[in-house]
């Protein structure tokens, strides 16, 4: 039977594309998204004409209750999860710390932080072999903002990343026994439309020559294939594992 997969904030950019590679790999995915239900049913669609199976549900992983319903439409739906990619995120204000606000903050750890470690609880609570699950993978999607800092741009949500990645050394470490593998990706300058949505006119254009790598940005294809590689069997002996996808930068 096909795996099942949930990717977070899939309804576009980077977590559509691992919804899309997964699905013509042969999950079954769930396509989450919080606002884009038209992206999200949209692309859920694209992945069955391409003889997959996919399905969209609303959920913010900002809040709690929505995580905790998007977990049970999945019981319900399949009774299985295999896999979860915690993709969903925002970069929050663009600008210096001195003019952050707390509500700005605190909206951006809820979504990127608490959201990505809820989500995880309720994959391990079903994926566990100490609770009667059969194992499963978790993959989270962090940033190569967590060594560059983002200086004078996206200082906190550089520090959500981080704890990103804390949280995966950690978890990766406290379930490694309970047949569950936790890794994450550090996307780079990945093009997609969050960077105009985010920052100023051009910032991506701007930031591109840096890139060692051909002085250009990603896909958020060429993202999408290291995160299919860590949920495959190719990685069985990696958990705790934290790729750098960002061309040298």
């Amino acid at each position: 039977m096909s795996k099942v997969l949930l990717v977070t904030g899939a309804g576009r950019g980077i977590g559509a594309a691992i919804a899309r590679a997964a699905g013509k790999a042969g999950y079954r995915v769930v396509v989450n998204y919080a606002h884009s239900k038209d992206a999200a049913e949209a692309l859920a669609g694209e992945i069955k004409q391409h003889g997959g199976e996919a399905v969209a549900i609303q959920g913010d992983v900002g809040v709690e209750a929505d995580i905790e319903r998007l977990f049970k439409a999945i019981d319900d739906k399949y009774g299985r999860l295999d896999a979860l990619v915690n993709n969903a995120g925002v970069i929050g204000p663009y600008g210096k710390v001195e003019a952050l606000k707390a509500k700005d903050v605190e909206q951006l750890l809820s979504i990127n932080v608490t959201g990505a470690l809820i989500c995880a609880r309720e994959a391990v609570r079903r994926m566990s072999t100490a609770r009667g699950g059969k194992g499963g993978v978790i993959v989270n999607i962090s940033s190569a903002a967590t060594t560059l800092g983002s200086p004078n741009e996206f200082i906190a949500y550089a520090a959500s990343k981080g704890a990103i990645n804390s949280m995966t050394i950690g978890l990766a470490k406290e379930v490694g026994n309970e047949g569950i593998r936790v890794n994450a990706v550090e996307p780079g300058l990945i093009e997609t439309e969050i960077h105009e949505a985010a920052g100023p006119p051009g910032r991506l254009a701007r930031l591109t020559p840096s890139v060692p790598l051909g002085g250009r940005g990603g896909t958020a294809d060429e993202v999408a294939g290291p995160v299919l590689f860590l949920m495959s069997d190719a990685a069985s002996y990696m958990t705790g594992a934290i790729i750098r996808v960002g061309g040298g930068r």
